[in-house]
């Protein structure tokens, strides 16, 4: 057998790590395929819908004890204050004249923000 080049075993260890890193690509579904159908928004509630969202994104940076950007998010007043202002939906969409959030991650699912646009667009009810 013969004896492999250090060049040879350079390019096998660049293949290697190339197939590697390939292979840890993810795509997201709503990216690949936008439609409308796969939203279902016709059931929309803040307890159901809007909540469940702010205490996993938003609560931790924006509640009563630590206010950043001098904004709560604690209750449905308060959210619903910040929604009534065009902040809420100006920050997740990720509007140009706003503070992309959640802060240093990724910009919500699109149907998480077609929901949070429902509530708002339906009054913010506190249901």
């Amino acid at each position: 057998m013969e004896h492999l080049t250090t060049k040879t075993l350079k390019l096998i260890a660049v293949t290697v790590v190339m197939i590697a890193l390939h292979s840890c690509y993810y795509d997201n579904i709503e990216d690949l395929y936008p439609s409308s159908s796969t939203c279902d928004t016709t059931n929309v509630t803040f307890t159901n819908s809007v909540k469940p969202v702010i205490d996993a994104n938003c609560i931790t940076c924006h509640n009563d004890a630590l206010m950043n950007g001098n904004v709560s998010l604690s209750n449905h007043d308060k959210i619903a204050a910040v929604a009534a202002s065009g902040k809420l939906l100006g920050v997740i969409r990720h509007d140009s004249d706003y503070p992309p959030m959640p802060q240093g991650t990724a910009k919500l699912p699109d149907c998480t923000i077609r929901k949070i646009e429902v509530w708002v667009n339906a009054g913010t009810p506190n249901n």
